[in-house]
């Protein structure tokens, strides 16, 4: 269960710019997840609730977007994007595809007290 060391990878962040901002709570995070990123959305929620507990972050608000993967089709030449492996191009249902991104998780916004 990777999702762990994430949320515990992503916390240290949280908690850093909680603190270089002086605030007293986090009441809210949003996470960009790539599509790509093999990360189970029930267990990263379940594992952000654990990490949390007596944090500045405790209780606050979880909130994913999945991003999908950019990509470049070979067979039509057309930029396109794919939301998960092993998907074919969504133009011309071709699988010649150049990936480039979608495995990655950010920490994209923080809401503070």
């Amino acid at each position: 269960m990777h999702e762990l060391s994430l949320c515990y990878e992503a916390l240290a962040l949280i908690d850093q710019q909680a603190r270089s901002h002086g605030a007293r709570r986090v009441t809210g995070v949003w996470l960009e997840l790539g599509a790509l990123s093999c990360i189970e959305e029930s267990a990263l929620r379940f594992s952000f609730g654990t990490v949390c507990r007596g944090t500045l972050a405790e209780g606050s608000a979880l909130h994913l977007d999945v991003r999908p993967a950019p990509a470049w089709c070979w067979s039509c030449g057309a930029a396109v994007e794919i939301t998960h492996h092993g998907a074919g191009c969504p133009r011309c249902g071709g699988h010649a595809l150049q990936v480039n991104g979608g495995d990655s998780l950010r920490v994209r916004q923080l809401e503070l007290e």
